[in-house]
């Protein structure tokens, strides 16, 4: 089934600002929020599909990349939607919004779900950000990277559990399992009840017995590891990817964190980069500016002959099709753009002299001098 257009699912216009956009999104779920729709499938689906369009619209290299390709430039690879298989991620991935549920409390009960799944998970691990450095080439055609890190990864001994082999975990005797602890405090207003994470068990509602003697209780340690990374082809300087689960390793079965990579450009020996095209500087020799000649120019993957026609310019742009870069979730590739500089000698031989004032008195050479010949050559040839 084809997906909709998102502004449309936010039913907002192209021009909206972000406060429009999350003005729209609350009024979104707060309408098809799973615990005003139970066992509503229909209204399920349109509490993530709100979701996923506000990810894109508020996202602002997401959002552009939308606005040029639709639904096929945010597609996969880290660009577009992230896939949201329940309501507690989408929760966890707008915590800015939800507060980590909280603004849905009063409606919706939401404080008590999460203290229900703090009990049973421990404390999710941190995001890790790497960048990665990419050479023209690889951003050309997409590139799989291996690369050597350090990151919390589950402890071996305990299988994340935190406990030491023989024992097990506990329910909190400070929370009670809860997760939180209360403190009631009176005032000339009344009686105002404080929530706070427990700091007995770190808001986890257990600890353990006996800790597991090789991560510390922790269930988590610090080891190398090899993390493989798939470039699309056509990502640019400062734009990144999500490796959902790949970050640190969570606390005691906590969620794992995702891993951020930011994608650097390299300088290339002989292009730059417009967009997706790449632009050559070549140097061609006044005569054969003039007759034209055939030369060898590089390009991303490898040499390729090009034709000078007789008579070319300087500064004319030369296009090869489809030797550029290749489009970011989209088909077809960017072009190789060569440009032609003529070089003008510094120092001429005597015999070079003569052979140019000669021609300077040709009709086709009177011709492309601006006012007096002589005084057009005669800088080229003191």
């Amino acid at each position: 089934m084809a997906k909709r257009d998102y502004y449309e699912v936010l039913g907002v216009d192209r021009n909206a600002t972000k406060d429009d956009l999350k003005k729209a999104y609350r009024k979104l779920a707060m309408q098809y929020h799973p615990d005003r729709n139970p066992d509503n499938k229909e209204a399920e689906d349109k509490f993530k599909e709100a979701a996923e369009a506000y990810e894109i619209l508020n996202d602002d290299d997401k959002k552009a990349r939308y606005d040029r390709f639709g639904h096929e430039g945010v597609r996969g690879s880290g660009y577009g939607s992230q896939g949201f298989s329940d309501v507690n991620d989408i929760f966890s991935h707008f915590s800015d919004i939800f507060g980590g549920g909280s603004i849905f409390d009063d409606f919706f009960g939401g404080a008590q779900r999460g203290r229900g799944k703090r009990q049973h998970a421990g404390t999710p691990g941190s995001d890790l950000k790497i960048t990665l450095k990419l050479t023209l080439e690889e951003i050309a055609s997409g590139v799989n990277k291996k690369i050597k890190i350090k990151k919390q990864v589950v402890c071996s001994k305990c299988s994340g559990s935190g406990a030491e082999s023989g024992t097990s975990t506990k329910t909190c005797p400070v929370c009670q399992g809860s997760g939180e602890v209360r403190s009631v405090s009176r005032s000339v207003f009344g009686q105002f009840v404080n929530i706070s994470a427990c700091t007995n068990c770190g808001g986890e509602g257990s600890v353990v017995d006996i800790p597991c003697k090789k991560c510390m209780g922790d269930g988590k340690v610090v080891e190398e590891v090899t993390v493989s990374i798939n470039v699309p082809a056509g990502v640019h300087e400062g734009s990144y990817m999500t490796m959902r689960g790949e970050g640190n390793a969570g606390k005691r079965g906590g969620q794992p964190g995702d891993i951020i990579v930011v994608f650097q450009e390299l300088p290339h020996e002989y292009f730059t980069r417009d967009g997706d095209d790449i632009i050559y500087d070549l140097y061609i020799s006044y005569p054969n500016a003039v007759l034209g000649v055939e030369v060898e120019v590089p390009t991303l993957n490898g040499k390729a002959r090009l034709k000078i026609d007789s008579g070319t310019q300087h500064g004319k742009f030369l296009k090869m099709r489809d030797k550029g870069i290749r489009h970011l979730n989209h088909s077809g590739s960017g072009d190789e753009l060569v440009r032609v500089n003529i070089e003008i000698p510094k120092k001429l031989a005597s015999r070079e002299k003569e052979l140019l004032k000669e021609l300077s008195e040709q009709p086709n050479f009177k011709k492309a001098s601006n006012a007096d010949d002589k005084n057009f050559f005669k800088k080229f040839t003191s």
